[in-house]
């Protein structure tokens, strides 16, 4: 608990400092060309492309009746794929997708159908620019069919220097007294594509690797996986943000390379009715190698905005 106060006082700290320098402008730093996003109400789907192309970067699926998910994400080049959808080892897992566990003793991680979940709303907030944003709200149901809590993700997308920048804003309103059981997984989690034989590490903030970041806390965490058809591997990196409860977050891995930050991992938490918690991350996707100093930089860019 002393570390995490002394982190997050060295962070606004630093932060004070950075927007000082950041009024400056800075050489090196590629704003790549427009997005834009087009919104299909018949499919339940959300896609960005870049101005003036057909090719979807992303793409959001907000079904009516399913919990919502990011997949596929293509490479920032244009070369691969980056997420999977539902793989045989972990059948529930979508690309990029949020699921809580032990909601009130309810599974919404495992649990994606209609009788756990429900779209109230997806929408686009900003259609085109150098970053878009949308949004998906959706009722998490219990098993009388009630609305235990509101899920507002809200969502957006820039590049920069030939990398994604995705960041997401999770509200999560109670419509009821809520406990939130502990467990050794629960909230935002990343599926990239991996089978037997794939090469593929994940590594956190403090060196830590593979199994040996489990439950481990960390700033943030990077997953690297070699892509098919590449000669290098697709990266997603996890930033942490000093305002999330439980920050610097400990993560949970799975032995096929899937990667979350989970609060659940330090213990039960509560909302009460009509309380709302907010979560912000920020995901990082590129292809290549892993720069752990360029990654930390780029920490520090999201925590001062």
């Amino acid at each position: 608990m002393i570390k995490s106060v002394i982190l997050i006082i060295s962070v606004v700290i630093f932060c004070y400092g950075f927007r000082t320098i950041s009024q400056t402008p800075r050489r090196g730093i590629k704003q790549d060309e427009g997005l834009v996003v087009r919104q299909n109400k018949d499919s339940g789907t959300i896609s960005v492309f870049r101005t003036n192309s057909k090719k979807s970067l992303l793409t959001q699926v907000a079904k009516l009746d399913e919990r919502p998910y990011i997949h596929p994400i293509i490479a920032p080049d244009g070369n691969g794929v980056l997420t999977e959808y539902r793989p045989e080892h972990h059948p529930h897992q979508t690309g990029i997708y949020w699921g809580l566990k032990l909601v009130n003793g309810r599974d919404y991680f495992m649990k994606w159908q209609s009788d756990y979940w429900r779209r109230v709303s997806a929408s686009v907030i900003t259609t085109k620019g150098k970053q878009v944003k949308w949004q998906t709200v959706y009722s998490l149901i219990d098993e009388k069919g009630n609305t235990t809590l509101t899920e507002t993700a809200n969502w957006s997308l820039q590049e920069q220097n030939g990398k994604y920048l995705l960041d997401l804003e999770w509200r999560g309103e109670a419509k009821t007294n809520i406990t939130f059981g502990k467990f050794y997984v629960g909230g935002l989690f990343i599926r990239m594509p991996w089978d037997k034989g794939t090469a593929a590490e994940i590594v956190n903030s403090a060196g830590e690797r593979n199994m040996n970041i489990e439950a481990q806390r960390a700033i943030w965490a990077d997953v690297g996986v070699q892509i098919e058809g590449r000669n290098d591997w697709g990266h997603m990196t996890v930033f942490d943000h000093p305002d999330n409860k439980g920050f610097p977050i400990p993560w949970r891995t799975d032995t096929q390379f899937g990667l979350g930050p989970s609060r659940q991992i330090l213990g039960d938490w509560k909302l009460n009715k009509g309380e709302t918690e907010i979560v912000r991350y920020r995901i990082v996707i590129y292809t290549g190698k892993l720069n752990n100093g360029e990654i930390t930089g780029l920490w520090k860019e999201f925590i001062c905005d």
